[in-house]
């Protein structure tokens, strides 16, 4: 898996479209085109629609490896170079999960290189998604615990699936892991300081409604419709012409960006001390151990 997520690190200046501005062209009635699909991550374009729908595919529980993380990235990436498409809908293919969040294995007897790149690949995605000049909506069709919450937190706007089974929140501390400051800066950009210190500090999983109520989501809609919930609000955020939204939304996560980017080797490096702690493997180890009685 070397050098899968060697990326480069670039200064974040406001993106610029290159396209001219104009009201959403309709998003239905057209048939999707597949782009392109890989062993994690399925994606289409709705023909002159510009709306691509990118789905996770990694079952069980689309866990955040670095093989997803990086097909991830990539995806969006291309998304981003593709002058006929203006914003992603992000969703699930596997039934009842949006995705259970970063892949334990990849964090559990391995080298402290691969835990580097493991990292370096979940920042990479977190930057990738949360400073994207697409329109980015989240249709959370199923649970979203701790990494799967930091991808829906990361969209402009996300839609949950009104399901009293479905969960969201950053857990990790249950998990005996601290959430870095980069995902509590986006938990708290979201939903203010005071409910991110008590959900961060208890780990709290959120059923829907009650996401609903703290912010943590923006929309509850029947398991159904969620798809058609997206695409009506993909074309509300189209009707903004692009350059003024992307500058906006730019100079409103900069400080938030700006300080991973500033820290991102330090941050690097806390991880990796942090997860090689005997005391953390051993936490992990038994984690995993449960995991494996649930499915036997």
């Amino acid at each position: 898996m070397a050098g899968r997520a060697a990326w480069a690190c670039r200064a974040w200046r406001p993106p610029l479209r290159r396209r001219l501005d104009g009201p959403p062209r309709a998003l239905a009635g057209a048939p999707p085109r597949r782009l392109f699909s890989g062993p994690a991550v399925q994606v289409e374009l709705q023909e002159g629609a510009g709306v691509a729908v990118m789905k996770l595919k990694s079952p069980p529980v689309n866990s955040l490896s670095l093989e997803l993380l990086t097909e991830f990235t990539i995806s969006l990436e291309k998304l981003e170079n593709d002058k006929a498409c203006r914003g992603v809908i992000l969703t699930s293919a596997v039934p009842h999960i949006f995705s259970a969040g970063l892949d334990i294995t990849e964090m559990h007897g391995k080298s402290p290189e691969h835990y580097a790149e493991f990292w370096k690949a979940v920042q990479e995605m977190w930057l990738k998604l949360y400073k994207s000049s697409l329109v980015t909506v989240a249709a959370i069709n199923g649970s979203s615990p701790a990494g799967g919450c930091l991808m829906a937190l990361s969209c402009d706007y996300r839609i949950m699936a009104e399901n009293p089974k479905y969960s969201i929140g950053l857990n990790e501390t249950q998990l005996g892991i601290v959430a870095p400051f980069w995902f509590k800066d986006a938990l708290v950009s979201t939903i203010g300081h005071r409910a991110a210190e008590q959900s961060l500090q208890l780990g709290l999983l959120y059923p829907a409604s009650d996401a609903l109520k703290v912010g943590l989501v923006d929309q509850l809609v029947p398991e159904e419709r969620l798809q058609s919930a997206a695409t009506q609000v993909m074309a509300q955020w189209l009707a903004t012409p692009d350059h003024a939204r992307q500058i906006t939304k730019s100079m409103m996560r900069k400080e938030v960006v700006d300080r991973l980017l500033k820290h991102r080797d330090a941050d690097i490096q806390n991880f990796v001390q942090f997860i090689s702690r005997d005391s953390i493997q051993k936490s992990l180890q038994m984690y995993i151990e449960r995991l494996k009685q649930r499915k036997t």
